[in-house]
């Protein structure tokens, strides 16, 4: 039987840290790896990749992109250990500094016409470790906020850890717009994109100043001072819990539909091989206007799975998302801009955020708290691997002068969403488990009546303590 008893101060004070901690860290954090990826569609291809087929150029500077996510897997292994035996906080500032010093360097970076094929493999290397620093990111947020979030507003609070991302890449756009639509062309393709990356020293700074206020969780400490016997998280993942990681890493195929709509459909109509024309300052006002959808809508679709559940969100938004990707891509087919972003909006900026509102509550709550992390970053992360190199199979596939690319790249993107869809059917609900019982296959959820009380409690300054045996930790 649940028992409802008077909020400690701190822990609500440590809630609202951790939210903010998540949003503004993965802001910062995603911000730095989201703007490889533009530089990869726009730039790239005639600095690092420079070949007489252009068609050769843009794929494989597209499969650079990818090369960050090969190294994401090795990171979820590597950090989820390091986050379930030594903490979330330590993780998350590892991954800030490993993060801020590759995009760093990546704007210092002499270009092929300088230093020769030392260019791009230095930029693969720096893009590597990126890829393995962002694997930590978003398990560590996401546990972290579901571990000092309150019963019953766990998909809200968790929510933020993904609304911060989807900020991070609005400020990357953001950045480039200006310098690639005021500034000269061959200023921008001689140095101006670097600036962006530059920044990404004060980046360093500020995730640092605001990640060393927050404290691990009571639930997460409970599970450490524990003196069981316990094998490696990876290990126990694998053995008890590999189905979860599986349907983690289908839900997670869904983010297709991001790369569909800011890399493939921007080389699709930025680069001069496919014909469309979109001035690439102007076709970079649909991720920002995307990604500005998402950050209003996200909180609310984090809110209503507490509510109704994590799977129905997730299941329609992907379904929805999967079919508005033929309309997007006929519009850039057509030459229409205004259509493109109408749809981008409709299938990026709406549709997707069923998914992306709920997953960072979902994941880590199929997962035990002494492996949550490791669950969620090894599932996760395998299944955005497995999207990584589809912009390079897109163009593989459907190569400039190619007809019907709407429909052969929107078939795979749906084929694909379909996937994903599937893997969320088959997962359990968690939405009113009690947070000590998460990762149990057998545990009873809180019944309606009592869930809905929770949630009253919570709301009005009441809290639910979902681990009453642990005790309360006060800075």
């Amino acid at each position: 039987m649940s028992q409802s008893i008077q909020a400690d101060p701190d822990s609500k004070r440590q809630s609202k840290k951790a939210a903010a901690s998540g949003w503004i860290g993965s802001a910062l954090e995603y911000y730095d790896f989201f703007i490889y990826a533009t530089a990869a569609a726009l730039l790239f291809p005639q600095l690092f990749f420079p070949t007489e087929n252009p068609t050769v150029g843009i794929i494989v500077s597209l499969a650079s992109f990818g090369v960050g996510y090969i190294a994401r897997p090795i990171g979820a292994v590597v950090l989820g250990h390091l986050g379930d035996r030594h903490g979330r906080k330590t993780v998350l500032v590892y991954c800030m500094f490993l993060m801020g010093f590759s995009t760093v360097s990546i704007g210092l970076l002499p270009t092929f016409e300088q230093i020769g094929v030392w260019a791009p493999a230095l930029l693969i290397f720096l893009r590597l470790i990126q890829g393995f620093a962002v694997a930590g990111e978003m398990s560590c947020a996401s546990s972290m906020i579901l571990e000092h979030a309150p019963d019953g507003r766990r998909g809200y609070f968790a929510s933020f850890t993904l609304q911060g991302v989807q900020a991070g890449q609005l400020l990357a756009a953001a950045v480039f717009l200006p310098l690639a639509h005021f500034m000269p062309a061959d200023q921008f393709a001689a140095w101006g994109w670097r600036i962006p990356f530059l920044l990404s020293v004060f980046v360093l700074i500020a995730g640092w100043i605001i990640r060393r206020e927050v404290h691990e969780a009571p639930v997460f400490t409970e599970a450490l001072t524990q003196a069981e016997t316990r094998k490696l998280p990876v290990v126990e993942v694998i053995t008890q819990s590999w189905r979860d990681v599986l349907r983690v890493v289908g839900m997670a195929l869904s983010g297709i539909l991001a790369i569909v709509a800011s890399v493939f459909g921007a080389t699709y109509a930025v680069q001069p091989a496919y014909g469309i024309g979109f001035p690439s300052g102007v076709f970079m006002w649909i991720p920002v206007l995307g990604n500005l959808c998402a950050v209003i809508l996200i909180p609310f679709v984090g809110k209503l799975s507490d509510r109704i559940g994590r799977r129905p969100p997730v299941i329609v938004g992907v379904l929805c998302g999967g079919l508005l990707s033929f309309a997007y891509l006929y519009a850039i087919s057509i030459h229409n801009l205004w259509l493109s972003v109408i749809f981008s909006l409709l299938m990026w900026g709406v549709a997707y955020q069923g998914f992306n509102g709920v997953f960072p509550s979902l994941f880590p709550e199929l997962f035990r708290t002494r492996v949550r992390v490791t669950g969620m970053a090894i599932g996760q992360n395998i299944g955005v691997a497995c999207t990584a190199f589809l912009p390079a199979l897109f163009v593989s596939v459907a190569p400039p002068g190619t007809e019907n690319i709407p429909l052969k790249i929107g078939a795979l993107t749906f084929g694909i969403c379909l996937i994903s869809a599937i893997a969320a059917f088959t997962t359990r609900e968690t939405y009113r488990i009690r947070l000590k019982d998460l990762g149990d296959p057998n545990a009873v959820p809180m019944s309606k009546e009592e869930y809905e009380r929770v949630q009253e409690q919570s709301i009005s300054g009441l809290q639910a303590n979902a681990v009453q045996s642990a005790p309360a930790i006060r800075s």
